[in-house]
């Protein structure tokens, strides 16, 4: 302390003394007066020190200004690109970039040694594999300088070509998914009394995809095109950037040789970062070095990185049989509809349009935004799936679901950074596991006078026709063990209409679809429903189906969340808890309930979860209305999605049985994909943790 006391002291002391004659540029001669002696050294007064302070303070301030390299202006607007190190000095980015190119890998001012670097690639061509499967980065020192990115093309029409398909001589492009899609209904009661009418009868109908092998081939499901939007505003610095990057690595390396990925970032424009390409081996270095080169930076424009990846797969040359995209942001679009006026305030979470979503969809294209099409088109399927994925606390839940919701996609919440891995890979383990395709689901009435009421399908759309005979509902995509279940209402009349029969037949059920590898069209018919007509009813023939029971609760449970959501929306907490509490206890006096029904079970701690999250406005702002929104999305599409950090409880509860049905959605595609991104997880931290020095003395003496 003494020591940088002294040199404080010589410093002011220095800064104090009066300038010589030569200082002045005055020639020194005899008449020149000579200078007073210094006065001796003494204690700085405040306003020393405040004149230092000052001055330390302006040389840094322009340093910050200046580039260490060429001494030039950073002053922003001037043209040049600016690199900031990750030691949070600053440079030109053509200074640095020429300094790198020569070997120079630490900061001119620290010296510090950086892990990204301006123009490198962060992996190298050698791919060798270590010990827990995973490629091996090589040393900074080994890799070659990369070329700065192509600009953009006018048209995205570079793509990749697909890969030429061979034809198996020892089997049919039929025998490559040997088994169909599988129909199954239940009706709500086995016997109606042959004298009664009833106006509102339920019948359970449902619809469930051929697995997929565990040992599966690329080639015996459908390849994908995958477009990955992501957010790179200034709010994904650091860690959020540090984690994206490596769940977009894990994506990568999930993908097959016939699959093809492109890479979008938005902040205050749109760039494509990655063009679509297939995900060989050199596919897949490229693309991984793509996005280990991405920086945040400026603000947020949902819109505009929407539509460059709606650009790459409507301009496409060639086509896979399933396109996607994935759109992360952890925060609100800046410059389209009502935030463009709220840029200095991000964190207001509160949206007047938290309901009907953000006023800007209408400015998405019409490949994923039906409504925005001309009227005779409207009523046609969306062309794209688009899966949103609200990053942290901060991004607008509302925006992010109605988008997916628009699109057919789905919703996800990651409410903890470090689960954005496991949410991005129960996502692509069920798009890379679509087995079925453009599956439509028919019902059609069996008898006279049976006809089709309603039929409460969520999202998906259908309709009724020929006044109550027939019902049609349009699924689409199925993936590998992939079930869905509706309820078809019908009016059934009495018995005494067919005169003395002893049975009535309900429906008759068929389905469509087109196999997602051979691309065979596939019809399946199912059994017709029919139920008992006696003239006195059992004590067993007014038992309820279970299966059609626990379907009713899921829906009652769904169109709750929907009612307390609107109510807490509109600020009234304590009756969204009251409609809560009660369809909870609805729930668990149920049939279905009462028997232990895994799917009740879960509904049960969904609806204590979400009261939980409603308990205060705080908390419900914070998280709870992204929960809601990623809830139902998995509702109305019966579809998996990560709401908050569920992803660590899928392993243990997830699968389905004959029983109990499927649980929270997901698929066994899904959740091997999840335990395969935990336990890469795992396996990082393991090999993160410091071995000791084998001199430590582990063992404590006595």
């Amino acid at each position: 302390m003494s020591g940088t006391w002294s040199k404080l002291q010589k410093t002011l002391s220095f800064r104090q003394q009066p300038k010589s004659p030569t200082d002045n540029g005055a020639s020194s001669g005899s008449n020149s007066k000579s200078p007073p002696p210094p006065r001796p050294p003494s204690a700085p007064s405040s306003s020393s020190f405040s004149r230092f302070s000052r001055s330390f303070s302006s040389t840094s301030r322009s340093s910050k200004r200046t580039c260490a390299i060429c001494l030039g202006s950073m002053k922003p607007g001037n043209g040049q690109a600016i690199f900031t190190a990750e030691c949070s000095h600053s440079f030109h980015f053509s200074c640095i970039a020429n300094s790198v190119k020569h070997g120079n890998y630490l900061c001119p001012i620290c010296r510090c040694k950086w892990k990204e670097i301006p123009l490198m690639s962060s992996f190298s061509t050698d791919t060798t594999i270590n010990n827990a499967g995973r490629t091996r980065v090589s040393p900074l020192e080994d890799q070659p300088p990369v070329s700065l990115p192509l600009p953009e093309p006018l048209h995205f029409s570079d793509d990749e070509p697909l890969p030429s398909i061979t034809v198996d001589q020892t089997s049919s492009p039929s025998t490559i998914h040997s088994e169909r899609v599988v129909l199954r209904a239940f009706p709500e009661f086995s016997a109606v009394a042959a004298s009664e009418a009833v106006s509102r009868f339920a019948v359970l109908v449902g619809v469930r995809a051929p697995p997929l092998a565990d040992d599966a081939r690329h080639q015996e499901r459908a390849p994908i095109d995958l477009v990955t939007v992501l957010d790179v505003s200034g709010s994904m610095a650091g860690s959020k950037l540090a984690l994206l990057k490596q769940a977009v690595c894990f994506v990568i390396d999930n993908l097959g040789p016939s699959d093809r990925l492109a890479v979008v970032t938005f902040s205050s424009g749109a760039q494509r970062n990655f063009p679509l390409r297939r995900m060989t081996e050199q596919g897949r270095r490229e693309a991984v070095q793509a996005v280990n080169s991405i920086s945040a930076n400026g603000g947020t424009n949902i819109v505009e990185g929407l539509k460059k990846g709606v650009r790459v797969l409507e301009e496409r040359r060639e086509r896979n049989p399933v396109a996607s995209i994935v759109l992360l942001s952890d925060g609100r679009d800046t410059y389209n509809g009502d935030n463009a006026n709220q840029r200095h305030s991000p964190r207001n979470r509160r949206s007047s349009n938290a309901t009907s979503g953000p006023e800007y969809l209408n400015l998405l294209p019409s490949s994923i935004c039906p409504r925005n099409r001309e009227a005779l088109a409207a009523d046609q399927l969306p062309t794209f799936h688009v899966h949103t994925f609200g990053f942290g606390l901060d991004h607008d839940s509302s925006a992010m679901h109605a988008i997916s919701d628009a699109s057919g996609g789905t919703f996800s919440f990651i409410e903890t950074v470090g689960t954005v891995q496991d949410a991005f890979a129960m996502c692509i383990g069920g798009l890379l596991s679509v087995v079925a395709q453009e599956l439509k689901l028919t019902v059609r009435s069996a008898s006279r006078g049976v006809e089709i009421g309603s039929i409460p399908s969520g999202r998906y759309t259908s309709e009724i026709s020929e006044q109550g005979k027939q019902g049609l509902i349009n699924i689409g995509n199925l993936y590998a063990d992939e079930e869905k279940e509706f309820l078809v209402y019908l009016s059934v009349p009495s018995a005494e209409i067919d005169g003395s029969a002893t049975k009535t037949s309900l429906l008759k059920i068929t389905c469509g679809y087109k196999n997602s590898t051979s691309e065979e069209m596939v019809s399946v018919e199912g059994e017709t429903v029919e139920i008992r007509r006696p003239p006195v009813l059992s004590p067993t023939d007014v038992l309820v189906s279970r299966e059609v029971d626990r379907q009713i609760n899921r829906l009652a449970v769904a169109e709750t969340i929907a009612e307390a959501q609107h109510m807490a929306e509109n600020g009234n907490l304590e009756a969204a808890q009251a409609v809560l509490g009660n369809r909870r206890t609805s729930l668990l006096s149920s049939v279905s309930a009462q028997a232990g029904d895994a799917l009740c079970n879960w509904l049960d701690t969904e609806l204590t979860e979400i009261r939980e999250r409603m308990a205060s406005r705080e908390r419900y702002e914070q998280t709870g209305r992204a929960y809601v929104l990623s809830g139902l999305s998995s509702h109305s599409w019966q579809r998996a999605t990560t709401r908050g950090d569920t992803t660590t409880q899928i392993i243990s509860q997830g699968g389905s049985s004959s029983n109990s049905g499927a649980i929270g959605y997901e698929t066994p595609s899904m959740v091997n994909m999840v335990s395969k991104s935990q336990n890469l997880s795992l396996a990082n931290r393991v090999e993160q943790v410091p071995r000791p020095n084998k001199t430590c003395n582990l063992i404590p003496r006595s």
